[in-house]
């Protein structure tokens, strides 16, 4: 699968595998669990398989970090970033937000909440161009304080709508513009049907 994103040596991509969402579990376990002493069941919450994409970024075939999306009615949620420890700086943090950003506006949405810890709003601010929602609190749990934020997305001349074409709908996720495994099956019908 094509990258998602790949920009200043991180490569960002889409998790489709088994492998690829064990990837993206293992970062988190390490700094969530470790570095922050969160509970397993705070941070394995029951929403990792309930419509979410997890997004794994990479730095010299390394996985180095993870973020979590998930997706409702008119807005997608971007949640559980990290970064490796020893892998942290502005590159790979950067490159996963706006990979977020390309997917969600890809995929129709034109806003992306999340709930940051109040002590990153700066950076948040700065390289992630959100802005916090008026009219509401923050929020606490799993022991931190947390801001609400929304990034406001441009639409994609290429979102998908309820017009897309089947096969492209029916494309692994973020591989809309590549023939995939059913496009192949169509080609094959065809030839049967000669």
């Amino acid at each position: 699968m094509p990258a998602l994103l790949q920009a200043d040596g991180v490569r960002v991509d889409v998790a489709l595998t088994i492998n690829d969402i064990l990837q993206a579990l293992a970062i988190r376990s390490a700094v969530f669990m470790a570095e922050q002493s969160c509970p397993y069941a705070e941070e394995f919450d029951g929403n990792d398989f309930a419509g979410a994409t997890h997004l794994v970024a990479f730095r010299d075939d390394e996985p180095v970090g993870t973020m979590r999306f998930r997706w409702f009615a008119g807005f997608a949620k971007a949640e559980r970033l990290a970064v490796r420890k020893d892998k942290r700086n502005l590159h790979v943090a950067k490159a996963i937000i706006n990979a977020g950003a390309i997917l969600a506006a890809r995929k129709g949405y034109r806003q992306v909440l999340g709930h940051i810890e109040t002590e990153l709003l700066a950076f948040w601010k700065r390289y992630g161009a959100v802005k916090e929602l008026s009219g509401r609190s923050g929020v606490q749990f799993s022991d931190r304080a947390y801001v609400e934020v929304v990034k406001e997305l441009e639409a994609s001349p290429d979102a998908l709508t309820i017009n897309s074409p089947a096969l492209v709908l029916l494309r692994p996720e973020g591989d809309w513009d590549r023939e995939g495994v059913l496009d192949r099956s169509t080609a094959r019908s065809k030839l049967a049907a000669r």
